[in-house]
């Protein structure tokens, strides 16, 4: 397993000057952490703007992940994909003293929200269905450009309360073609001998439905985890998909994702919104929840999917 913990914690109310620009920045909480560092929730203190701040390990290593943000940032540009919506990966990069020690840093946007689980806890699992596809919208993105999340995992995707998913944590993105940087062993399709490290979209897809299991069957995905490495198999996963009913309404996806069939995440994408749209269909049709309740989910649903079609194409 590549994740590992450090020491390196502040807590909330703690104050982080940049050595070089002065920029001052509140933390107001832990968001996670990696291989090569830790996520805070900050508070810029001159503008009152929230921004995840990551504070690196090894200053190489680091700079390694900001080389990849700008390379991001550069194509986004030339792209012209900007849109509506701020796609800034980097807000500023600096050096922190601290207890004698200069740790890089860098701070990046923010979308206000929960970690993917905590927002399922709350609102309930079927919301599982307007995060998912706006998750793929950014994996999507990001594929298209030429680069792999890698590190896919709860932790690192946040959740706005209308299901808008911000991912968190880029230490594990890597150029397409290239080994992932980083990532956890649940969530690697080597770990459960489905395939090599090599950066590529089938990668992502493949442990953005594992994700989905541990959501949704935990305690079926930890049995699986621990078989020996020489009986561990996709075929677990597929058995655990196949059997456990509350993964049928993704069924089919969550089985050309694990098998690495989906031709691309366009694709993927496509097929996620076309089983959104039969649940709610169904749910319609013959489910007991209130009229307003369904409405509710139903145009949450509508305005995701119009404000994620306006960021990405206009």
């Amino acid at each position: 397993m590549v994740t590992t913990s450090s020491n390196l914690t502040l807590p909330p109310g703690t104050i982080v000057t940049g050595r070089w620009k002065g920029e001052r920045y509140l933390i107001q909480r832990l968001l996670g952490q990696g291989a090569n560092g830790v996520v805070y929730l900050v508070k810029q203190m001159k503008s009152a703007r929230l921004y995840a701040l990551k504070m690196g390990f090894d200053t190489l290593d680091l700079q390694s992940e900001i080389n990849v943000l700008k390379a991001l940032q550069r194509k986004r540009r030339k792209n012209g994909s900007t849109g509506k919506r701020d796609l800034s990966y980097l807000v500023e990069v600096d050096d922190y003293s601290h207890q004698g020690k200069e740790i890089p840093f860098y701070v990046m946007r923010y979308v206000k929200g929960e970690p993917l689980r905590s927002f399922l806890t709350q609102q309930g699992s079927r919301w599982l269905n307007v995060a998912g596809y706006s998750l793929l919208q950014q994996l999507e993105g990001l594929h298209d450009l030429g680069f792999t999340f890698g590190d896919l995992k709860p932790e690192n995707v946040l959740v706005s309360p209308y299901g808008e998913v911000e991912l968190i944590d880029y230490g594990g993105v890597s150029e397409n073609g290239r080994s992932v940087r980083q990532f956890t062993e649940w969530y690697d399709r080597g770990y459960w001998g489905a395939g090599g490290r090599t950066a590529e979209p089938s990668y992502d897809l493949f442990s953005f439905a594992v994700v989905c299991i541990h959501l949704l069957a935990e305690p079926l995905l930890k049995e699986a985890a621990i078989n020996l490495p020489q009986t561990r198999s996709k075929s677990d996963l597929l058995t655990i998909v196949r059997r456990e009913s509350a993964l049928q309404p993704y069924r089919k996806w969550l089985e050309r994702a694990l098998e690495g069939k989906f031709r691309s995440t366009a694709e993927a994408r496509q097929l996620w919104r076309e089983q959104v749209q039969k649940q709610v269909l169904q749910r319609k049709s013959k489910s007991p929840t209130p009229t307003w309740m369904m409405g509710a989910f139903t145009l949450s649903v509508l305005l995701l999917l119009c404000a994620l079609f306006f960021t990405f194409w206009n």
